[in-house]
């Protein structure tokens, strides 16, 4: 099935549902019924005469008509799939890491790269900027003097995730071969990213201490799919009721591999973790390409 961007826009727009999407647990999507109806009259279906039913209409009125049911089965992400797999191939062969950085709205994903790419060093990065609309991130970033493409979902209905088709085509105006890592920062949002393969090497998953330390319970499959969690904004611990332990514990429940990193864009505390986490999975790559 060609990926079709009218159709994803149809389900996605207004927060709907497609097929796979049902909240809240997530389950990988799989193989979803779409169904027609053909109507047959009654007299059709019970071997009526032509007579019967001119006679019988105008004693009893219309007939109600019987519904059969086809069932047409097509997997909505099989296209999507098909994509992150050509894309993660590309991008190994040209030896560039890729990150996808999820989070709902406001936990500080754009202040996290601000933190980063200064203090990155020798490593070549470049940025994909994920919105509904707007490049107000994008120009944020553009002072660092990084590659950065901004990739807006509003043309297409307002996803609330990037797809992969639109993230390949984003690659195609990056000089791959003169990069090291990508970061692409996905829309806000804490439920559909996590269901898209975008071809990304490793998911990161950023959660601010203003958000509730129930979150993971409630939304399980994007700390699932990740292989880190960045825990934000630490600085305003001591201004929130917020129980750290209870968030770790939640944590551990949802996804018992998944490394945590507790961090504040703004004062530097943690970053240093964050930027060895970074440091050690790039190396990591890098050793199992040669």
């Amino acid at each position: 099935m060609k990926f079709d961007r009218e159709e994803a826009a149809r389900f996605h727009r207004g927060h709907g549902k497609p097929p796979g999407h049902e909240h809240p647990e997530h389950q990988e999507p799989v193989q979803e019924a779409r169904h027609a109806e053909l109507r047959t009259t009654a007299a059709g279906a019970a071997g009526a005469t032509d007579t019967d039913t001119a006679d019988d209409a105008g004693a009893q009125g219309p007939r109600k008509a019987a519904r059969t049911e086809i069932e047409v089965r097509f997997d909505l992400l099989d296209e999507n799939r098909r994509d992150a797999a050509s894309l993660r191939e590309r991008l190994r062969e040209q030896g560039v890491f890729a990150i996808n950085l999820m989070s709902s709205p406001g936990a500080g994903k754009t202040a996290l790269l601000e933190a980063t790419l200064p203090r990155l060093g020798a490593i070549r990065v470049a940025v994909l900027e994920g919105d509904i609309e707007t490049s107000a991130d994008a120009e944020r970033l553009a002072p660092f003097g990084v590659p950065v493409v901004q990739i807006n979902t509003g043309p297409f209905g307002g996803d609330c995730h990037l797809p992969a088709p639109l993230v390949a085509d984003a690659m195609e105006k990056l000089p791959l071969s003169k990069l090291d890592l990508v970061f692409i920062e996905n829309v806000g949002n804490l439920v559909c990213p996590a269901e898209f393969d975008l071809g990304e090497a490793r998911k990161v998953v950023l959660l601010s201490v203003t958000e509730g330390e129930d979150k993971p319970l409630k939304y399980p499959l994007i700390f699932r799919e990740s292989s880190l969690a960045l825990i934000t904004k630490i600085d305003l611990l001591p201004h929130l009721d917020f129980d750290l332990p209870r968030l770790e514990e939640n944590l551990r429940r949802v996804n018992p591999e998944l490394r945590v990193v507790q961090l504040s864009a703004r004062s530097g505390d943690g970053l240093e973790d964050w930027l060895k986490w970074l440091s050690d999975e790039l190396g990591e790559a890098l050793r199992a390409s040669d």
